[in-house]
Protein backbone atom coordinates (compact mmCIF):
# COMPACT_ATOMS: atom_id res chain seq x y z
CA UNK A 1 0.00 0.00 0.00
CA UNK A 2 1.53 3.63 -0.95
CA UNK A 3 2.26 6.07 1.77
CA UNK A 4 -0.69 8.71 2.69
CA UNK A 5 2.08 11.17 3.25
CA UNK A 6 5.19 11.15 0.81
CA UNK A 7 7.82 13.95 1.01
CA UNK A 8 10.69 14.50 -1.04
CA UNK A 9 13.61 16.51 -1.02
CA UNK A 10 11.26 19.38 0.66
CA UNK A 11 13.27 22.92 0.80
CA UNK A 12 11.75 26.07 2.19
CA UNK A 13 13.56 29.33 2.02
CA UNK A 14 12.29 33.17 2.90
CA UNK A 15 14.32 36.45 1.85
CA UNK A 16 15.34 38.22 4.97
CA UNK A 17 14.06 41.65 5.24
CA UNK A 18 11.99 41.74 1.60
CA UNK A 19 8.33 43.55 2.78
CA UNK A 20 5.75 44.36 0.14
CA UNK A 21 3.90 47.63 0.34
CA UNK A 22 0.49 45.73 -0.60
CA UNK A 23 0.32 47.08 -4.55
CA UNK A 24 2.26 46.43 -7.21
CA UNK A 25 2.51 50.35 -8.02
CA UNK A 26 4.37 50.94 -4.98
CA UNK A 27 6.46 47.92 -5.23
CA UNK A 28 7.66 48.49 -8.90
CA UNK A 29 8.66 52.41 -7.62
CA UNK A 30 10.83 50.79 -4.62
CA UNK A 31 12.27 48.35 -7.16
CA UNK A 32 13.10 51.19 -9.97
CA UNK A 33 14.71 53.43 -6.78
CA UNK A 34 16.98 50.66 -5.45
CA UNK A 35 18.02 49.55 -9.43
CA UNK A 36 19.24 53.39 -10.23
CA UNK A 37 21.04 53.07 -6.26
CA UNK A 38 18.34 55.40 -4.71
CA UNK A 39 16.76 55.43 -1.21
CA UNK A 40 13.11 54.09 -0.57
CA UNK A 41 10.57 56.74 -1.97
CA UNK A 42 8.18 55.01 0.19
CA UNK A 43 10.32 55.52 3.60
CA UNK A 44 9.07 58.07 5.98
CA UNK A 45 11.89 60.73 6.92
CA UNK A 46 14.18 59.35 9.54
CA UNK A 47 12.50 55.79 8.66
CA UNK A 48 15.53 52.94 7.99
CA UNK A 49 15.58 50.88 5.08
CA UNK A 50 15.11 47.25 6.29
CA UNK A 51 14.02 45.48 3.02
CA UNK A 52 17.24 46.75 1.34
CA UNK A 53 18.51 43.07 1.87
CA UNK A 54 19.76 41.83 -1.04
CA UNK A 55 20.44 38.02 -1.48
CA UNK A 56 20.07 37.46 2.43
CA UNK A 57 17.58 34.46 2.54
CA UNK A 58 16.93 31.62 5.16
CA UNK A 59 16.65 27.91 5.15
CA UNK A 60 13.66 26.80 6.75
CA UNK A 61 13.20 23.43 5.54
CA UNK A 62 16.04 21.56 3.64
CA UNK A 63 15.90 18.62 1.90
CA UNK A 64 13.59 16.75 4.02
CA UNK A 65 12.61 13.48 3.03
CA UNK A 66 10.28 11.34 4.95
CA UNK A 67 6.81 8.92 4.34
CA UNK A 68 3.52 8.53 6.68
CA UNK A 69 1.91 4.77 6.15
CA UNK A 70 -1.85 5.37 7.09
CA UNK A 71 -2.87 4.57 10.64
CA UNK A 72 0.53 6.19 11.57
CA UNK A 73 0.83 8.57 14.35
CA UNK A 74 4.50 10.97 13.42
CA UNK A 75 6.12 12.65 16.33
CA UNK A 76 7.69 15.94 15.05
CA UNK A 77 10.32 17.21 17.33
CA UNK A 78 12.60 19.29 17.38
CA UNK A 79 13.82 23.37 19.00
CA UNK A 80 11.84 26.59 18.55
CA UNK A 81 12.84 27.86 14.77
CA UNK A 82 13.91 23.99 13.93
CA UNK A 83 11.22 24.53 11.06
CA UNK A 84 8.39 21.70 12.26
CA UNK A 85 5.55 24.31 11.83
CA UNK A 86 6.74 25.35 8.54
CA UNK A 87 6.95 21.57 7.34
CA UNK A 88 3.06 21.39 8.55
CA UNK A 89 1.79 24.35 6.87
CA UNK A 90 3.34 23.41 3.64
CA UNK A 91 1.90 20.36 4.13
CA UNK A 92 -1.58 21.74 4.82
CA UNK A 93 -0.85 23.93 2.02
CA UNK A 94 -0.72 27.12 3.50
CA UNK A 95 2.49 27.69 1.92
CA UNK A 96 4.33 26.39 -1.19
CA UNK A 97 7.55 24.94 -1.00
CA UNK A 98 10.61 26.65 -2.70
CA UNK A 99 11.67 23.19 -4.06
CA UNK A 100 11.02 19.45 -3.43
CA UNK A 101 7.63 17.44 -3.71
CA UNK A 102 4.77 16.22 -0.91
CA UNK A 103 2.21 14.10 -2.18
CA UNK A 104 -0.84 13.53 0.05
CA UNK A 105 -3.60 10.80 0.12
CA UNK A 106 -6.76 12.18 1.47
CA UNK A 107 -8.32 15.40 3.06
CA UNK A 108 -6.42 16.96 5.51
CA UNK A 109 -7.78 18.87 9.22
CA UNK A 110 -5.12 20.98 10.67
CA UNK A 111 -4.73 22.37 13.88
CA UNK A 112 -1.93 24.95 13.20
CA UNK A 113 -2.75 27.68 15.94
CA UNK A 114 -5.07 28.55 18.20
CA UNK A 115 -8.36 29.78 16.26
CA UNK A 116 -7.32 28.03 12.63
CA UNK A 117 -9.59 28.29 10.18
CA UNK A 118 -12.48 29.82 12.59
CA UNK A 119 -14.32 32.88 11.87
CA UNK A 120 -14.18 35.27 15.04
CA UNK A 121 -17.94 36.98 14.00
CA UNK A 122 -19.41 33.73 14.02
CA UNK A 123 -20.28 31.24 16.54
CA UNK A 124 -19.14 28.18 17.91
CA UNK A 125 -22.31 26.15 15.81
CA UNK A 126 -21.97 28.25 12.80
CA UNK A 127 -17.82 27.60 12.62
CA UNK A 128 -18.61 23.58 13.19
CA UNK A 129 -20.54 23.90 9.99
CA UNK A 130 -17.90 26.08 8.29
CA UNK A 131 -14.74 24.07 8.63
CA UNK A 132 -17.02 20.82 7.91
CA UNK A 133 -17.45 22.70 4.79
CA UNK A 134 -13.70 23.52 4.11
CA UNK A 135 -13.20 19.62 4.17
CA UNK A 136 -15.77 19.69 1.70
CA UNK A 137 -17.93 17.70 3.55
CA UNK A 138 -22.10 17.99 3.90
CA UNK A 139 -24.10 20.07 6.07
CA UNK A 140 -25.91 16.21 6.87
CA UNK A 141 -22.31 14.91 7.44
CA UNK A 142 -21.61 17.49 9.92
CA UNK A 143 -24.68 17.46 11.81
CA UNK A 144 -24.31 13.43 11.93
CA UNK A 145 -20.75 14.85 13.87
CA UNK A 146 -22.08 17.68 15.90
CA UNK A 147 -23.50 16.54 18.95
CA UNK A 148 -19.82 14.73 19.48
CA UNK A 149 -18.18 17.54 18.92
CA UNK A 150 -20.09 19.74 21.18
CA UNK A 151 -19.87 17.22 24.46
CA UNK A 152 -15.87 16.63 23.32
CA UNK A 153 -15.22 19.99 23.65
CA UNK A 154 -17.50 20.71 27.22
CA UNK A 155 -18.82 24.01 25.60
CA UNK A 156 -22.14 23.70 25.38
CA UNK A 157 -23.60 26.49 26.62
CA UNK A 158 -21.41 28.68 25.08
CA UNK A 159 -22.16 26.97 21.24
CA UNK A 160 -24.54 29.89 19.99
CA UNK A 161 -21.65 32.73 21.29
CA UNK A 162 -19.64 34.29 18.78
CA UNK A 163 -16.23 32.59 19.16
CA UNK A 164 -14.13 35.89 19.43
CA UNK A 165 -15.49 36.17 22.97
CA UNK A 166 -13.93 32.57 23.46
CA UNK A 167 -10.63 32.29 25.61
CA UNK A 168 -7.91 30.83 24.63
CA UNK A 169 -8.68 27.31 25.75
CA UNK A 170 -12.51 26.85 24.16
CA UNK A 171 -10.36 27.82 21.15
CA UNK A 172 -8.52 24.83 21.31
CA UNK A 173 -11.33 22.76 23.20
CA UNK A 174 -13.63 23.62 20.10
CA UNK A 175 -11.06 23.39 16.84
CA UNK A 176 -9.77 20.03 18.42
CA UNK A 177 -12.98 18.70 18.67
CA UNK A 178 -13.73 19.75 15.00
CA UNK A 179 -10.55 18.69 13.73
CA UNK A 180 -10.57 15.12 15.24
CA UNK A 181 -14.59 14.19 14.85
CA UNK A 182 -14.70 15.30 11.19
CA UNK A 183 -14.41 12.99 8.52
CA UNK A 184 -10.96 13.66 7.40
CA UNK A 185 -7.84 11.16 6.72
CA UNK A 186 -4.93 13.24 7.75
CA UNK A 187 -4.49 15.08 11.12
CA UNK A 188 -2.35 17.69 11.35
CA UNK A 189 -1.42 19.43 15.01
CA UNK A 190 0.92 21.86 16.19
CA UNK A 191 1.80 22.77 19.82
CA UNK A 192 -1.70 24.60 20.42
CA UNK A 193 -2.75 21.49 22.67
CA UNK A 194 -0.08 23.61 25.55
CA UNK A 195 -2.66 25.96 25.64
CA UNK A 196 -5.42 24.12 27.17
CA UNK A 197 -5.46 22.60 30.92
CA UNK A 198 -3.76 19.08 31.91
CA UNK A 199 -6.86 17.10 31.76
CA UNK A 200 -7.98 18.23 28.23
CA UNK A 201 -4.77 17.53 27.07
CA UNK A 202 -4.80 14.23 28.86
CA UNK A 203 -8.31 13.78 26.67
CA UNK A 204 -7.08 14.97 23.41
CA UNK A 205 -4.13 12.45 23.08
CA UNK A 206 -6.39 9.30 24.00
CA UNK A 207 -8.44 10.92 20.98
CA UNK A 208 -5.38 11.48 18.72
CA UNK A 209 -4.83 7.43 19.89
CA UNK A 210 -8.21 6.48 18.97
CA UNK A 211 -8.24 8.24 15.77
CA UNK A 212 -4.83 6.25 14.63
CA UNK A 213 -5.79 2.64 16.29
CA UNK A 214 -9.54 2.72 15.89
CA UNK A 215 -10.45 4.81 12.69
CA UNK A 216 -7.46 3.61 10.57
CA UNK A 217 -6.63 7.84 10.21
CA UNK A 218 -3.00 9.32 10.16
CA UNK A 219 -1.84 11.97 12.58
CA UNK A 220 1.30 14.60 12.20
CA UNK A 221 1.88 15.36 15.62
CA UNK A 222 4.40 18.08 16.70
CA UNK A 223 5.44 19.30 20.78
CA UNK A 224 7.68 19.87 22.66
CA UNK A 225 5.94 17.26 25.57
CA UNK A 226 8.16 14.51 25.35
CA UNK A 227 6.43 12.55 27.41
CA UNK A 228 3.36 13.10 24.87
CA UNK A 229 4.93 11.89 22.04
CA UNK A 230 6.53 9.03 23.70
CA UNK A 231 3.24 8.17 24.88
CA UNK A 232 1.49 8.72 21.43
CA UNK A 233 3.89 8.02 18.78
CA UNK A 234 5.80 4.41 18.36
CA UNK A 235 7.53 7.01 15.30
CA UNK A 236 9.48 10.90 15.10
CA UNK A 237 11.58 12.57 13.40
CA UNK A 238 14.01 15.44 14.84
CA UNK A 239 14.21 18.02 12.66
CA UNK A 240 17.03 20.92 13.53
CA UNK A 241 17.90 23.63 11.45
CA UNK A 242 15.57 22.44 8.68
CA UNK A 243 16.93 19.40 8.26
CA UNK A 244 16.26 15.60 9.50
CA UNK A 245 18.48 14.80 11.95
CA UNK A 246 17.07 11.50 12.88
CA UNK A 247 14.21 9.05 12.04
CA UNK A 248 12.69 6.29 13.66
CA UNK A 249 11.87 4.91 16.92
CA UNK A 250 10.13 7.46 19.17
CA UNK A 251 12.19 6.56 22.45
CA UNK A 252 15.78 6.60 19.97
CA UNK A 253 14.59 9.93 18.58
CA UNK A 254 13.65 11.83 21.80
CA UNK A 255 16.92 10.51 23.50
CA UNK A 256 18.92 12.17 21.12
CA UNK A 257 16.72 15.30 20.79
CA UNK A 258 17.53 15.55 24.98
CA UNK A 259 21.27 15.14 24.28
CA UNK A 260 22.59 18.49 23.37
CA UNK A 261 25.66 18.66 21.29
CA UNK A 262 27.43 19.84 24.32
CA UNK A 263 26.28 17.62 26.89
CA UNK A 264 28.81 14.56 26.94
CA UNK A 265 27.89 12.43 29.58
CA UNK A 266 31.84 11.98 30.21
CA UNK A 267 32.59 15.83 30.96
CA UNK A 268 31.50 16.71 34.51
CA UNK A 269 32.47 20.08 33.49
CA UNK A 270 30.54 22.05 31.41
CA UNK A 271 31.72 25.52 29.92
CA UNK A 272 28.86 27.45 28.48
CA UNK A 273 29.97 30.11 26.77
CA UNK A 274 29.02 28.55 23.32
CA UNK A 275 25.49 27.04 24.75
CA UNK A 276 22.38 27.54 22.74
CA UNK A 277 19.88 26.28 24.55
CA UNK A 278 19.51 29.19 27.00
CA UNK A 279 16.45 31.44 28.36
CA UNK A 280 15.84 34.25 30.49
CA UNK A 281 15.37 37.95 30.77
CA UNK A 282 19.18 37.99 30.96
CA UNK A 283 21.46 40.01 33.58
CA UNK A 284 23.43 37.55 34.64
CA UNK A 285 25.21 34.60 32.97
CA UNK A 286 25.90 30.83 34.17
CA UNK A 287 29.46 30.27 32.84
CA UNK A 288 30.19 27.22 34.31
CA UNK A 289 28.75 24.01 35.49
CA UNK A 290 30.92 21.19 37.50
CA UNK A 291 28.89 17.88 38.63
CA UNK A 292 30.87 16.20 41.76
CA UNK A 293 30.24 13.16 43.58
CA UNK A 294 29.75 12.38 47.71
CA UNK A 295 33.73 12.62 47.56
CA UNK A 296 33.87 15.67 46.00
CA UNK A 297 35.86 14.39 42.88
CA UNK A 298 34.39 15.41 39.29
CA UNK A 299 32.33 12.84 37.61
CA UNK A 300 29.08 12.76 36.02
CA UNK A 301 28.77 9.34 37.03
CA UNK A 302 26.71 9.02 40.75
CA UNK A 303 25.52 6.67 43.10
CA UNK A 304 21.64 5.90 43.52
CA UNK A 305 20.71 7.97 46.71
CA UNK A 306 24.41 9.18 47.19
CA UNK A 307 25.48 12.75 47.09
CA UNK A 308 25.95 15.28 44.26
CA UNK A 309 27.65 18.72 44.45
CA UNK A 310 26.62 20.95 41.72
CA UNK A 311 29.26 24.14 41.25
CA UNK A 312 27.06 26.82 39.40
CA UNK A 313 29.91 29.75 38.07
CA UNK A 314 27.45 33.17 37.53
CA UNK A 315 28.57 35.67 35.89
CA UNK A 316 26.48 39.43 37.23
CA UNK A 317 26.09 41.94 34.60
CA UNK A 318 23.90 44.39 36.77
CA UNK A 319 23.48 44.99 40.71
CA UNK A 320 20.62 42.86 42.42
CA UNK A 321 19.80 43.10 46.22
CA UNK A 322 18.61 39.37 46.09
CA UNK A 323 19.15 36.15 44.02
CA UNK A 324 17.40 32.75 43.91
CA UNK A 325 19.48 29.67 42.44
CA UNK A 326 17.68 26.22 41.77
CA UNK A 327 18.02 23.16 39.79
CA UNK A 328 15.53 21.32 37.60
CA UNK A 329 16.10 17.62 36.91
CA UNK A 330 14.52 15.87 33.74
CA UNK A 331 14.38 12.53 32.97
CA UNK A 332 15.45 11.11 29.21
CA UNK A 333 11.66 11.03 28.02
CA UNK A 334 11.08 14.55 29.01
CA UNK A 335 9.46 14.43 32.02
CA UNK A 336 10.27 17.10 34.63
CA UNK A 337 11.11 15.04 37.89
CA UNK A 338 12.68 18.10 40.42
CA UNK A 339 12.66 21.62 40.53
CA UNK A 340 14.95 21.96 43.32
CA UNK A 341 15.55 26.08 44.35
CA UNK A 342 16.87 28.05 47.04
CA UNK A 343 13.92 30.32 48.33
CA UNK A 344 11.77 27.23 49.11
CA UNK A 345 14.02 27.05 52.46
CA UNK A 346 14.43 30.69 52.76
CA UNK A 347 17.91 30.19 51.16
CA UNK A 348 18.65 34.02 49.58
CA UNK A 349 22.17 35.04 47.99
CA UNK A 350 23.21 38.96 47.83
CA UNK A 351 23.61 41.69 47.13
CA UNK A 352 25.62 41.09 44.38
CA UNK A 353 27.90 43.74 41.54
CA UNK A 354 28.25 44.32 38.17
CA UNK A 355 30.58 42.06 36.92
CA UNK A 356 31.12 40.40 39.84
CA UNK A 357 31.58 36.69 39.21
CA UNK A 358 30.33 34.50 41.99
CA UNK A 359 30.17 30.35 42.68
CA UNK A 360 27.54 29.07 43.89
CA UNK A 361 27.49 25.50 45.74
CA UNK A 362 24.46 23.01 45.84
CA UNK A 363 24.65 19.90 48.02
CA UNK A 364 21.92 17.40 47.02
CA UNK A 365 21.71 14.56 49.44
CA UNK A 366 20.61 12.19 47.03
CA UNK A 367 18.71 11.37 43.98
CA UNK A 368 16.31 8.15 44.40
CA UNK A 369 16.10 7.26 40.93
CA UNK A 370 15.97 4.01 38.80
CA UNK A 371 19.37 3.54 36.91
CA UNK A 372 19.58 5.52 33.71
CA UNK A 373 20.70 9.54 32.64
CA UNK A 374 19.51 12.68 33.95
CA UNK A 375 19.49 15.88 32.64
CA UNK A 376 20.16 18.69 35.22
CA UNK A 377 19.46 22.18 34.47
CA UNK A 378 20.66 25.28 36.52
CA UNK A 379 19.11 28.42 37.04
CA UNK A 380 18.75 31.81 38.44
CA UNK A 381 16.34 34.32 38.94
CA UNK A 382 16.10 38.00 40.73
CA UNK A 383 14.43 37.64 44.40
CA UNK A 384 10.52 37.73 43.50
CA UNK A 385 10.96 38.24 39.91
CA UNK A 386 11.64 36.18 36.79
CA UNK A 387 14.31 34.02 35.45
CA UNK A 388 17.72 35.90 34.57
CA UNK A 389 19.06 32.58 32.85
CA UNK A 390 17.87 29.07 32.57
CA UNK A 391 20.55 26.41 30.65
CA UNK A 392 18.33 23.92 29.33
CA UNK A 393 19.71 20.53 28.55
CA UNK A 394 22.89 22.01 30.49
CA UNK A 395 24.51 18.24 32.22
CA UNK A 396 23.75 14.77 31.80
CA UNK A 397 23.94 12.78 34.93
CA UNK A 398 24.19 8.88 34.72
CA UNK A 399 22.77 7.30 38.09
CA UNK A 400 24.14 3.65 38.57
CA UNK A 401 23.46 1.05 41.36
CA UNK A 402 25.35 1.17 44.46
CA UNK A 403 25.97 -0.87 47.63
CA UNK A 404 22.13 -2.36 48.69
CA UNK A 405 20.46 -0.67 45.93
CA UNK A 406 21.67 -3.17 42.59
CA UNK A 407 18.59 -2.09 40.05
CA UNK A 408 19.59 -2.89 37.06
CA UNK A 409 18.81 -6.23 36.87
CA UNK A 410 15.40 -5.93 37.86
CA UNK A 411 14.53 -2.32 36.35
CA UNK A 412 11.72 -2.44 33.79
CA UNK A 413 11.03 0.98 32.18
CA UNK A 414 7.70 2.19 32.66
CA UNK A 415 7.47 0.66 35.75
CA UNK A 416 8.00 3.61 37.94
CA UNK A 417 10.81 6.52 38.41
CA UNK A 418 11.24 6.43 42.00
CA UNK A 419 13.90 3.64 43.70
CA UNK A 420 13.63 3.73 47.59
CA UNK A 421 16.58 2.32 49.97
CA UNK A 422 13.71 -0.01 52.23
CA UNK A 423 14.21 -2.25 55.01
CA UNK A 424 12.82 -5.69 54.14
CA UNK A 425 11.85 -8.32 56.19
CA UNK A 426 9.85 -11.69 57.57
CA UNK A 427 8.05 -12.07 60.89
Amino acid sequence: MPPVISVESLSKSYRLGVIGSGTFTNDLKVWVARMRGKPNPLLKIGQEDHGNRVGEEIWALKDVTFQVEQGEVLGIIGRNGAGKSTLLKILSRVTAPTSGSVKVKGRIASLLEVGTGFHPELTGRENIYLNGAILGMTKAEVKHRFDEIVEFAEIAKFIDTPVKRYSSGMYVRLAFAVAAHLESEILLVDEVLAVGDAEFQKKCLGKMGDVASKEGRTVLFVSHNMGAVQQLCQKSILISEGRVLLAGDSDKVIKRYLSAENNDISNPIINTEFHKIRSGIGGAKIVKIEIRNQDNQLSSIIGIAERINVLMQVEFLHDFSGIVIGIEIWNQKGIHLLNLRSDSQSKFFGPVKHNEIVDFFISIPGLPFYPGEYIIEPWLCEKKGKRLDHLHNAVTISLQSRHNLKAEDFFQPGKGILLIDCDWAIR
